[in-house]
């Protein structure tokens, strides 16, 4: 009898994540149709058994740094399990590392939005081995610097050929790239940095150094600041060299962390390392940056898929779990618990969707590009700074059988700091929102503008409130987080309101804009139809 099991769930697998996400649906309804078949297999992938099992090993089984073989020979390798290897794969197989770069009349107008789908729809199921595909999709973004070594690399990189060989990259099938910028003296200040960049007498640089924080140790070459003698400068720096030696990496070991286990992070020296300069002399900072743009767009939507797969399970799991005679989602608290962070969740995935469309029409539309400049660290920010705190939620809900190592949440939650941290922390998001309003703040009446439209009536008295803030942070640095949260807030609503979300709407705006402070979930009040918000977003599976 004891090994009989009764009123515990069955496995969350089996069914797809992008035909059960109508939210998902409606923000690719003008996407083409081979993009929505596309979606579609993706979204039956991740849900089954077998991917299901690809993300467990790659995170259990870690990777192990090898620096020397067994006759004392450096070989600086970190080995991965073959699931790693399988995500990979997948991954780049599907272009999520070079589709924005890519030329297919299928996503045209719309490369950002669709490859956030499939990064969103990837991220449900894994988000480590993402790390260095987001990396390689915005080195190239950095790259652009220099026509010459875009023009050299772009190709090897947007093969979708995944090449996890040790060779040198012109002998490789396929490419991916990576970033070195902190140091264990500066972190976020990279200005204070020390790698050293000497020019040679044929036009490359050699740099000597270490890196604090370098993911994806494996990648073929790396995008690295450090200081030349017109200064802080960018330079492109391949891991193996032509010949097949190593080009003086040595990695001194992989970082411990809370969670992001499948992907490598490592502490790395530089020996005379041979490097390529990418953009000027002396504006490193300049060029990594058209880098660090695109990889914020990928922290909030890994964020957003994040909270998506958590609340999944944990309406899963109330769905089929009884207690004191009826399911657990049946309870009214429970429901306003669920209800609650629903609507969080919709909000930042349209929002993070919002963003990616910005980027897409920036281009054509002086109003989608203010958005792009100014509203990507507002973004950053509250998308990914919301998450560690929800996926919490959603481990309570399922009480202990949330907070074993089995259950996928552990993993996701152990996941989410990691986006908000990465990329540029809270503080650091606030400080460049500061910096565009005093910079150029007629970016952000652009902004006001789209949002009122979009909020409409049901949002009045909004607008006021985001211009007070402002005024307020122009002349006191230590209330940016304030301005960053609301700016967040407001643009989320207004885009629900712009995607005729209706009642789902109506209840995020007046709890999230309604100026009550809330740090717990569960707050809706007997006004909002929480079954209904919860079953709109996470339809019953039939």
């Amino acid at each position: 009898m004891t090994d009989e099991v009764i009123n515990q769930p069955p496995p969350l697998t089996g069914g797809n994540a992008w035909r059960g996400d109508p939210l998902l649906i409606q923000l690719a309804e003008r996407f083409s149709d081979p993009v929505r078949k596309d979606l579609d297999g993706l979204g039956r992938f991740v849900m089954t058994q077998e991917a299901q099992e690809l993300a467990r090993l790659a995170n259990t089984d870690t990777p192990k740094l090898r620096t020397h073989d067994r006759q004392g020979r450096r070989l600086d390798l970190v080995e991965y399990h073959p699931a790693y290897h399988a995500l990979m794969r997948r991954s780049i197989a599907g272009g999520l590392h070079s589709s924005v770069w890519e030329n297919g009349d299928a996503e045209i107008g719309r490369r950002h939005q669709v490859r956030a789908a499939r990064f969103y729809l990837t991220a449900e199921l894994e988000t480590g081995h993402l790390c260095p595909i987001t990396m390689t999709s915005a080195s190239l973004a950095a790259l652009m610097a220099s026509p010459k070594l875009f023009r050299e690399w772009a190709p090897r990189v947007t093969t979708r050929k995944y090449d996890q060989t040790q060779k040198p990259p012109v002998q490789k099938t396929g490419l991916t790239l990576g970033m070195g910028m902190t140091e264990k003296q500066g972190g976020t200040d990279v200005r204070a940095n020390t790698t050293r960049a000497e020019r040679t007498g044929s036009g490359f640089y050699r740099l000597t150094g270490h890196k604090w924080f370098m993911s994806a140790p494996m990648s073929d070459a790396f995008l690295v600041l450090a200081q030349a003698s017109e200064g802080l400068s960018c330079f492109l720096v391949p891991r193996i060299l032509g010949d097949g030696s190593g080009n003086g990496f040595r990695f001194q070991r992989l970082k411990d962390k809370l969670g992001n286990r499948s992907n490598a992070s490592s502490e790395v020296e530089f020996v005379n390392a041979i490097g390529e300069m990418v953009g000027d002399p002396g504006a490193g900072v300049k060029t990594i940056m058209d880098m660090v743009t695109l990889t914020r767009l990928d922290c909030a939507v890994a964020s957003s898929a994040l909270m998506r797969a958590g609340l999944a399970e944990a309406i899963h799991h109330t769905r089929h779990r009884q207690v004191f005679g009826s399911n657990l989602i049946d309870q009214p608290l429970m429901q306003r618990v669920l209800a609650d962070m629903a609507l969080d969740v919709a909000a930042a995935t349209a929002l993070s969707f919002r963003l990616a469309r910005s980027f897409d029409e920036a281009a054509s539309d002086r109003g989608e590009a203010a958005f792009a400049r100014a509203m990507t660290p507002v973004v950053k920010y509250w998308v990914c700074k919301i998450a560690p705190a929800l996926l919490y939620e959603a481990m309570e809900s399922l009480g202990g059988n949330g907070y074993v190592e089995e259950a996928p949440l552990a993993r996701y939650y152990r996941e989410a700091p990691v986006n908000a941290i990465w990329e540029g922390s809270g503080n650091v998001m606030a400080l460049d929102v500061l910096r565009v309003l005093g910079r150029a703040p007629g970016l952000f009446e652009e902004v006001l503008t789209g949002i009122d439209r979009d909020l409409g009536t049901g949002g009045r008295g909004t607008i006021g409130v985001l211009k007070a803030a402002m005024q307020v942070a122009a002349t006191d640095q230590g209330s940016a987080r304030l301005l960053t949260e609301q700016l967040a807030l407001s643009a989320a609503a207004a885009e629900l309101r712009r995607l005729g979300a209706g009642r789902i709407a109506d209840a995020f705006v007046e709890t999230r804009l309604g100026g009550q402070w809330r740090t717990t979930y569960g707050m809706l009040d007997s006004r909002h139809d929480a079954r209904m918000i919860i079953d709109t977003l996470y339809p019953p599976v039939t």
